[in-house]
């Protein structure tokens, strides 16, 4: 692994950090690092708990890719068709086109040097073999190192087979673990040595192992695997020794748990990915484990390695190792409980999306938007669950419909379009519930909107009136009006999008609803009073809703009337105060992925450092600004009005600096990334000369 030097900033990529020490596989690290230097494609293939994942990351993270290594963690993953979502995900992507999320990597990756890590490939096997084939293909400079207990089967693939740990490596292993613990094995190596052998030097294995010495000598492990192995090794003799060594392990780590133990591990396994503690009391308590036990049990198994505990942007989560939460799966079904266990995750997933779409019109918002991003790999299973059951299409598109804030307030458009459409391709099963479908609908219309996809956009909001002046649905009303209204504004039909804004809070009013939905209609009034002259109005609404904001600690649509306050204050020759505002506004965007809310703040600030006099940064901004643009939709919505700002910072621009080197600062702008852009943007906390030369 490449060291890094002292003041050197950290290598791109995501790779986590090592929770303990890496053990051993010093000839193996050395053999796939020259592997990865000569093949394009590599796949470390091995049996479960061979450590493939671990010698892969380790791998990866010395590889020199000039652009990052990338890890995608794949075992979540239950839909192929939400695979380059995930890719998109884990390179930390936005793009809010109706383009699809192919085209968004293919874009990204052209001309980068990436190493990108797919991880537990094996269950997908046929979506990650068309998705690595056809990346290779388009991108020369990208590398992809894959980890499966199955090949991919591609041209030009390098196959690394992973053993067991050496048996001096294993005993190591066994011995750090142990002194992580607080029991020193020290005097007992001979017995430790033997245990290791048993156990086929497989790490998972001996770290299960390891976990058990609170309780158990290694004398007395190395007896009772004994015991299990020969009661085994009458079944299954047509698979290899190291596979019969590891289900051993694992039976007999199962075995020696407490009943509890065993039905917690079972349940647990319904879980995709991490999940906290409340999830876990809720989907896995009672029917022979009472909910305020769960943790008790829950310690216990994080002691005995079965469990692990992660710190996330949203607090402690816990998961599963992949092979263990099969293992968990397969006594699940034995039990005949995973339908009801799958229901349970089903409640609390859509309980939790309820919760989160209240609590994002409150001081909490920057935590919901925290938690969706922990909770996507469940809330995706869920839908997923929901979208395939008889009878659940409902709550699909209730799940679907509820998320439009991570969908739209947090920069994740093509997915929740993809579940938005699936879901309302789905009749909703008894009248009763078409509420749940009209809701998917009106998010539809807004996630085309402002994916810049006006056609279907007004299409599913037509559908949406229609339904809802069928079946009375007065708040549904409001919603497809106002949406209406939002696409009219973006299409520059500004009387006739102030008509339908004014009608839809009106409705809002006689159903008694106030949320951020609400505020966004009048910050939208405000645009469209602003682009019709009306310049007090729309201050006056925009001060209205940062008031309302502000009362209830809500972020989001409070960046949007900053917005339009900022482009006010500006107008007015108040440049200081326009920077204020649009600074906080540019902020605020940025914290929830909106990617739309930070590119509309950076344009006006490139007008407002214009007005300052400094032609050349306005012109940076502007370049930073475009780089920004294919990645949201139609530059500035194709509206006249949107562009106006824009057109008078160019014109402004082009004539202090020339256009030979307006242009040349218009490259140096585009040459940054968004993080770089907003950072410089944010920077700037005042007016200051324009440079020389």
């Amino acid at each position: 692994m490449r060291d890094q030097q002292p003041g050197q900033a950290p290598p791109p990529g995501n790779l986590p950090v090592e929770p303990d020490a890496f053990v051993g596989r010093s000839a193996e690290l050395a053999s796939l690092a020259e592997a990865l230097r000569t093949a394009r494609l590599v796949t470390v293939t091995g049996p479960g708990g061979v450590g493939k994942s671990r010698l892969a990351g380790r791998a990866a993270g010395g590889a020199g890719a000039r652009d990052g290594a990338w890890r995608v963690e794949l075992a979540p993953l239950r839909d192929p068709e939400v695979l380059d979502h995930a890719v998109v995900e884990a390179l930390g992507l936005t793009d809010q086109r109706p383009r699809g999320p192919r085209e968004t990597l293919l874009a990204h990756l052209r001309g980068r040097e990436v190493l990108l890590l797919l991880d537990g490939v094996e269950h997908l096997a046929e979506a990650c073999a068309e998705l690595v084939a056809e990346l290779l293909a388009r991108l020369p400079s990208l590398r992809v190192l894959a980890v499966g207990r199955r090949p991919l089967r591609l041209a030009g693939e390098r196959l690394f087979p992973l053993e067991p740990l050496p048996q001096a490596d294993a005993v190591r292993l066994f011995a750090d673990r142990a002194a992580a613990q607080g029991v020193p094995v020290d005097g007992e190596t001979d017995v430790v040595r033997e245990l290791c052998r048993r156990l086929d030097g497989i790490p998972l294995a001996v770290e299960l192992a390891a976990g058990r010495l609170r309780a158990l000598s290694p004398r007395q492990l190395l007896e009772r695997f004994d015991d299990r192995f020969r009661l085994l090794a009458g079944g299954a003799r047509d698979a290899l020794p190291r596979h019969r060594a590891l289900r051993t392990a694992i039976g007999w780590s199962h075995e020696l748990c407490t009943p509890e133990e065993r039905l917690l591990w079972a349940r647990l396994s319904v879980f995709a990915g991490r999940f906290d503690l409340e999830a876990a009391e809720y989907v896995c308590g009672g029917h022979g484990l009472p909910s305020d036990e769960v943790l008790e049990v829950l310690t216990e198994l994080i002691a005995q390695s079965v469990v692990t505990r992660e710190e996330t942007a949203a607090g402690a989560r816990y998961r599963m190792l992949d092979t263990l939460r099969a293992y968990g799966a397969e006594w699940l079904r034995a039990t005949g409980d995973e339908p009801r266990l799958r229901r349970r995750h089903r409640d609390w997933y859509v309980g939790l999306a309820t919760w989160c779409e209240l609590e994002w019109f409150s001081p909490r918002q920057a935590e919901v938007a925290a938690r969706a991003e922990v909770e996507l790999p469940n809330l995706r299973c869920a839908l997923e669950h929901c979208l395939t059951e008889p009878g659940e299409a409902h709550l699909g598109q209730y799940l679907a419909g509820s998320l439009w804030f991570l969908w739209v307030g947090c920069g994740r458009l093509p997915e929740g379009r993809h579940w938005l459409e699936r879901s309302v391709e789905l009749d909703a099963d008894r009248p009763a519930h078409a509420r749940t479908r009209l809701k998917a609908l009106w998010v539809l219309g807004y996630v085309a909107i402002l994916q810049g996809d006006s056609v279907p956009a007004l299409a599913a909001l037509e559908e949406c009136r229609e339904g809802a002046e069928r079946t009375a649905d007065a708040t549904a009303l409001a919603y497809a009006e106002h949406r209406t209204g939002c696409l009219a504004l973006v299409s520059d039909d500004a009387v006739r999008a102030e008509r339908l804004l004014r009608s839809a809070l009106e409705r809002y009013r006689e159903v008694g609803e106030l949320n951020s939905n609400v505020l966004m209609s009048q910050v939208e009034l405000a645009m469209t009073r602003a682009f019709l002259g009306d310049r007090a109005d729309a201050v006056r609404i925009s001060e209205d809703v940062r008031r309302i904001c502000d009362d209830h600690g809500e972020r989001w649509a409070r960046a949007y009337a900053l917005y339009v306050l900022g482009y006010a204050a500006w107008a007015e020759g108040d440049l200081p105060g326009a920077r204020t505002l649009l600074s906080a506004c540019l902020s605020d965007a940025h914290g929830f992925h909106d990617l739309l809310g930070s590119v509309l703040a950076l344009e006006l600030l490139a007008l407002v450092t214009a007005s300052e006099g400094d032609a050349a940064e306005a012109a940076v901004l502007q370049g930073a600004a475009s780089r920004i643009w294919p990645s949201v939709g139609l530059p500035l919505f194709g509206s006249a009005h949107y562009n106006a700002p824009h057109e008078l910072c160019a014109a402004a621009a082009r004539e202090r600096l020339g256009e030979e080197r307006y242009e040349r600062c218009l490259a140096r702008g585009r040459l940054l990334d968004r993080e770089a852009a907003v950072a410089r943007a944010l920077r700037r906390t005042g007016p200051r000369p324009a440079p020389a030369g």
